[in-house]
């Protein structure tokens, strides 16, 4: 469908709408229309990357990552040379049998995220937690990149 608009001498602008479809239109509504939603809904099945969340407090960097229906277990978390890389892989199959039917899927879904730490964390410390959907990984800072608290300088 395409809306042209004329301006006649006048300077009035009068839109006029036109509804014969092209071949082309046809054939884009047909690829993009309810095809791929076929598909999709009966097989997109796989993990998204998940958002991550990253604080720094006075004395830690926190990483909260967002991945609900996924057990500890799958969770792979790996350190090399100040690079943490968060990554889980799961594979899934199910069969349904019926009289007249048998229905099998499979899928498998991973992800992988990969942050550079600053050197200022302190890589023997950290530890994860995950729960409720939450992963949670606490980096702890070195003593001396730890925020000192506001203090008063007397003057002599």
């Amino acid at each position: 469908m395409s809306n042209l608009v004329t301006v006649p001498k006048n300077g009035n602008t009068i839109k006029k709408n036109f509804n014969y479809p092209t071949r082309s239109s046809w054939f884009d509504d047909f690829l993009l229309g309810e095809l791929p939603t076929v598909f999709s809904s009966n097989f997109n099945t796989g993990i998204s990357l998940p958002k991550v969340n990253i604080k720094e407090i006075a004395d830690a960097f926190v990483v909260e990552m967002a991945v609900p229906g996924l057990k500890k277990s799958d969770f792979k978390i790996d350190l090399d040379n100040f690079t943490l890389s968060i990554s889980a892989e799961i594979e899934e199959n199910k069969e349904e049998t019926n009289e007249n039917y048998t229905r099998r899927e499979f899928g498998y879904s991973s992800f992988k995220r990969t942050f550079t730490l600053p050197e200022t964390v302190d890589d023997s410390k950290i530890n994860a937690s995950y729960n409720e959907g939450v992963l949670n990984i606490h980096l702890p800072k070195r003593e001396e990149a730890k925020q000192k608290p506001a203090r008063t300088i007397k003057i002599s």
